[in-house]
């Protein structure tokens, strides 16, 4: 189809900035790892020291160094796209005053392509975002007797935990990593304090605590405390203290980290300490904190669901934490190293074995949860994979203990957390996506942008706020009106204050927001009408366009919401001209673009590629021989894209109406037109592997020339015995021929004649050719030949390894699931002719019969605004925009 021109019915003016790359959750924190997450950990582990104390091990600097192959070999090898790791160590011997430095390497380490994705064996992988409880202070609450009864948890990002209970007599006491309760004055001797200190202090709110205490001096509080982590445990004063002081003050140990010191000072409204270490005027203030809030009946507990107190681990902090495992062990191992080795000898390359971080990092890519196989069904899902974020996985929670107020949406996820996508399955709530204009701050809170209002008045002034500081603020929604000044046109607003909805005078409003699609995420955002339809139903849609499979004709559709361009251009799928220039040369390969100054610039297309769900990533060049293009344009789209915009469906006349019966609960008939016409045809690549190996009785052998095989089945082959490109395939067919030698057995005596007259000619062979498995049929679209004569890795054994790809064309058929973009989903119960199809006045015929029962039950409403808009767009020749909350309207 042509391309369209555009018809906006957006009722506002627009963001004043632009979105966020919608993978930058992804790149921005990578490129964090990179900077500065490695540097952290050879601070941390810097210098190692030998047992007996007399060398040092110093890590001075690192780089990363080119990757070996590019993104495309990798993919074609089934290797790792990765890069050398290389330091800089420098040990120095005390004894001798020697010092040897030296460039080591440390492994070979995964890096992320541009499109925010691992490719790991030859596969594409994503690292999603983990939202978890964030480090700090939290009060909590006991009610006893009806009597609220407060207490609090310190949560380090490493170490033990604390938690403060208050006991019915007023006491407080503290366990320590959950183990039995011990005075709190008991560890407040231990922090440092005297007792005389703690009653000039306290006063006497402590009171009913020091008379619990069975301690009444320093020495004595560190047994106590001793006896509650090591019940059972006989130690002196200098064991206790030894341990205690390990405990609370070896930064390898303990460590509240840069957030956990953050939120401390922050709930605690502490003077801006950046110790990482928990402290005695910190403890100090806990305990003034809970007993502040035992003696006010109004006080409220914290919410520990709130976005101020759930923080996101992206990509680069859950490798840092997989490395730091890493580290540890290399730690322990050099230490080992330096007892054993000749110190005269010794020099950082013998100390270091780089196995010990690369396998922690295979480990975590492999297996870990975090780690997925990229979801590549369509651009959309491809987005949508990178943008998630789970509160499962190491250090999360798991299916069976999260309660139902976890999963449920929260009043501070607005414009943070999309509150309807998510999966519908046990997951649900727990596995959630960002919105469109969240991203993170330094901390790994979500952050959202506002525009400031001053007196009534838009100032255009962008801030971004997290969820704690919305709290202090009264934020209008987006749907509020201003002129064209950016006055506020009515005297009471619709706002958030303290994260409730409410009303206020439009003088008190503080921000507003920066667009109406900011609180959902992009997939939601791509349903237009959004507002029409039930939050269920736009679940399943939202959930359902990222399993759309990709059509050989792919339609952009007629009622947009204007982010299907943004979808496509951040796919990483659409190929953009990097300079002003003549296209010279246009195939399905490549395109090759003349500048008018420089060098000729040739850019290859992607052909059938095998998605992660066996469908064909392949690119369709938009541009003719001669055309002027200038940078910045589009020169190819990818598959589910129709010049430069995402395509997920098909545009098609639809009639809501009862036929038959055949379109109950749901049913959906076709005409026989979407069949013929391709419109949800779609091409699914599978790949089919054959080794050729050194047997013991001698090598196998690629060969056309197969015994007891039929003439017409070896028709296709090639004089290696490999089919060729573009060979029509069906079941059982032969892809490689492939001979491999018997065994020998006893000869009869006929058998040991003809090896008399034909000598080993006549010796046995078995067919071990590659065949098409039963029930598959398709086109052969590739060939890639493997061996060791090129250098190419192959497991032991293995002289070649070849792989054939076949392509298959599926159409439309009864039993195929059909969605649209409101949750109204069915399964095709019958492919009717032409002629049998319902048609308009004027005789045409409609490509799709819909039961009109499901619309009304399941409140979707916004299906009928689809169809009457798509009706208009497609009478007067455009593509209609309406933004999700601020587009079309009945008038």
């Amino acid at each position: 189809m042509p391309k369209l021109p555009v018809k906006n019915f957006s009722s506002h003016p627009g963001a004043p900035i632009e979105q966020p790359r919608l993978y930058s959750v992804q790149t921005d924190s990578y490129k964090w790892f990179i900077d500065k997450g490695i540097a952290e950990l050879f601070e941390e582990i810097s210098p190692i020291k030998s047992h007996v104390g007399d060398l040092e091990l110093y890590f001075v600097d690192s780089y990363f160094g080119e990757p070996k192959y590019d993104e495309k070999e990798v993919n074609t090898k089934g290797i790792t796209y990765e890069a050398p790791l290389r330091a800089r160590l420098k040990l120095i011997n005390k004894k001798t005053n020697k010092t040897k430095e030296q460039e080591v390497y440390l492994g070979d380490f995964p890096i992320m392509t541009d499109r925010g994705t691992f490719i790991i064996n030859g596969v594409e992988r994503v690292v999603i975002s983990q939202l978890i409880r964030s480090p700090g202070i939290y009060f909590t609450v006991n009610v006893y007797r009806g009597r609220k009864l407060f207490g609090g948890k310190i949560i380090p990002n490493r170490g033990v935990w604390l938690e403060l209970e208050t006991d019915s007599d007023g006491s407080i006491g503290i366990k320590i990593d959950r183990h039995r309760k011990v005075a709190a004055t008991a560890l407040l001797r231990v922090f440092g304090m005297t007792d005389d200190e703690m009653k000039k202090e306290f006063k006497d709110r402590l009171k009913p605590t020091l008379e619990k205490d069975d301690a009444n001096n320093i020495p004595d509080s560190y047994l106590e405390v001793y006896k509650r982590i090591r019940p059972g445990d006989l130690a002196t004063a200098d064991d206790a203290k030894r341990l205690i002081d390990a405990m609370f003050w070896d930064s390898s140990r303990y460590d509240l980290s840069s957030v956990g010191r953050f939120k401390l000072n922050q709930r605690l409204q502490m003077a801006s300490s950046v110790s990482r270490m928990l402290g005695l005027s910190d403890l100090i203030k806990v305990i003034h904190e809970v007993i502040s809030l035992n003696n006010n009946p109004k006080a409220e507990p914290d919410d520990i669901d709130h976005l101020s107190n759930r923080r996101v681990r992206a990509v680069g902090e859950l490798l840092e934490s997989r490395l730091r495992v890493g580290f540890a062990r290399l730690r322990r191992n050099v230490q080992d190293k330096m007892s054993t080795l000749d110190p005269e000898t010794m020099n950082p390359v013998s100390l270091v074995n780089p196995r010990l971080l690369t396998s922690v990092v295979q480990e975590f890519f492999s297996s870990s949860s975090v780690s997925q196989f990229m979801d590549q069904d369509n651009p959309l899902s491809e987005v949508e994979h990178k943008r998630r974020l789970t509160a499962l996985g190491p250090g999360g929670l798991t299916k069976e203990r999260a309660s139902l107020e976890v999963r449920d949406v929260h009043t501070s996820y607005y414009a943070k957390i999309c509150p309807i996508q998510s999966p519908e399955g046990q997951n649900i709530g727990l596995v959630n996506y960002f919105t469109n204009f969240s991203k993170l701050n330094e901390y790994g809170f979500i952050i959202a942008p506002y525009i400031k209002v001053e007196k009534g008045k838009l100032t255009g002034k962008v801030v971004w706020l997290d969820a704690s500081e919305e709290e202090k603020y009264k934020i209008a929604a987006s749907n509020t009106n201003f002129d064209k000044q950016g006055n506020i046109v009515v005297s009471q607003v619709d706002a958030r204050i303290k994260g409730e909805p409410g009303v206020c005078l439009t003088e008190e409003i503080d921000f507003i927001d920066i667009s109406p699609n900011q609180l959902v995420s992009v997939a939601t955002s791509l349903i237009p009408f959004l507002e029409h339809d039930d939050a269920n139903r736009a679940l399943m849609a939202s959930n359902m366009q990222r399993q759309a499979v990709p059509s050989i004709k792919p339609d952009a559709p007629y009622v947009g919401t204007g982010m299907e361009d943004l979808v496509a251009h951040d796919s990483g799928y659409l190929i953009f001209s990097d300079v002003d220039g003549t296209v010279t040369e246009v195939d399905g390969s490549h395109v090759t673009i003349k500048p008018a100054t420089g060098k000729t610039k040739v850019y290859e297309l992607t052909k059938f590629k095998m998605s992660n769900k066996y469908m064909a990533i392949d690119q369709k060049p938009l541009v003719n021989k001669g055309d002027k293009v200038k940078k910045g344009d589009v020169l190819a789209d990818g598959h589910a894209m129709d010049h430069g915009t995402l395509a997920l469906g098909q545009n098609l006349l639809v009639a809501f109406t009862s036929f038959g019966g055949l379109n109950f609960e749901d049913a959906i008939i076709l005409s026989e037109r979407v069949q013929r016409d391709d419109l949800f045809t779609s091409i699914h690549i599978q790949d089919f592997f054959v080794d050729v190996r050194d047997t013991k009785l001698g090598p196998e052998i690629t060969t056309p020339d197969i015994p007891n095989v039929a003439e017409d089945k070896l028709k296709n082959l090639d004089e290696n015995g490999i089919i060729r490109i573009g060979a029509e395939v069906r079941s059982d067919d032969i892809l490689v021929g492939k001979i491999s030698p018997k065994g020998e057995s006893e000869l009869t005596p006929e058998e040991r004649l003809v090896r008399a007259i034909f000598g080993e000619k006549a010796r046995d062979v078995k067919d071990a050719s590659l065949e098409l498995p039963h029930g598959k049929s398709g086109r052969v679209v590739g060939i890639k030949v493997f061996s060791r004569e090129k250098g190419d890795k192959l497991e032991p054994g293995v002289i070649q390894k070849i792989k054939v790809q076949v392509a298959e064309l599926r159409n439309v058929l009864s039993g195929d699931k059909l969605a649209g973009r409101h949750g109204n989903k069915g399964v095709v119960s019958r492919i009717l002719p032409i002629e049998d199809m319902p048609h308009l006045e004027d005789g045409r015929p409609v490509d799709i019969v819909l039961n009109p029962l499901g619309i009304a039950s399941r409140m979707n409403l916004g299906q009928l605004f689809e169809t009457h808009l798509g009706w208009a767009a497609q009478k007067l020749g455009y593509r209609a925009e309406t933004p999700v909350f601020r587009g079309a309207t009945g008038e």
